[in-house]
């Protein structure tokens, strides 16, 4: 099973509309998706390694704009939509603790929690409750997502054949460290 849809992921992320789908992702998960934009990133970049930096720079991109649209749900939208979304991870101390955290450390945050496993979206919408400025926050966004994507992007770039064999023949073990790490990035929230 995990085998026929890896290939069929793999065919549509050679497909003309993979890097429209790419930054839909992207941007959805820097606000509200659960999934993170290396589950299509890294097929497209092994279906197409000439393309990894567009690839890179399509995510980073929209991951950023998504951010965005975080920050403004964390600053104006707090209650209804933030909440929910919040409550979803119970996630809702660790968005208080994220607050003051912002207060205290500011760009600093964005910068560290960006390249790791914990969901996106909480630092977006946690900066913007912060009302954390958001010139700094765009431009901390870019940074510490362009490392990750382009880090990402990179490696398979270089490597991408021996990458792309080992996740071939270790599919299901590839699957479960994956889901590993993102339910340790949503655990990790609870101690932040």
């Amino acid at each position: 099973m995990l085998d026929r849809l890896y290939a069929r992921v793999r065919a549509h992320a050679a497909g003309p509309n993979a890097p429209f789908f790419l930054a839909f992702l992207a941007f959805c998960e820097a606000s509200f998706f659960p999934l993170p934009p290396e589950t299509l990133l890294v097929p497209m970049v092994l279906a197409n390694r000439a393309k990894a930096w567009r690839y890179a720079a399509i995510a980073t991109l929209a991951s950023v704009a998504g951010g965005v649209l975080g920050w403004y749900i964390g600053a104006f939208l707090l209650e209804v939509i933030a909440r929910p979304i919040v409550h979803f991870y119970h996630a809702d101390a660790t968005l208080a603790a994220l607050q003051e955290k912002f207060r205290a450390w500011g760009v600093w945050i964005i910068l560290i929690k960006g390249l790791t496993p914990v969901p996106y979206k909480f630092v977006t919408i946690a900066s913007g409750a912060a009302h954390f400025a958001l010139l700094p926050f765009i431009a901390a966004s870019l940074v510490t997502r362009a490392a990750r994507f382009f880090l990402v992007a990179g490696l398979l770039r270089h490597f991408g054949a021996p990458i792309e064999t080992f996740i071939e023949k270790r599919l299901p073990l590839v699957c479960g460290v994956f889901a590993l790490a993102l339910v340790g990035g949503v655990i990790a929230l609870a101690y932040l």
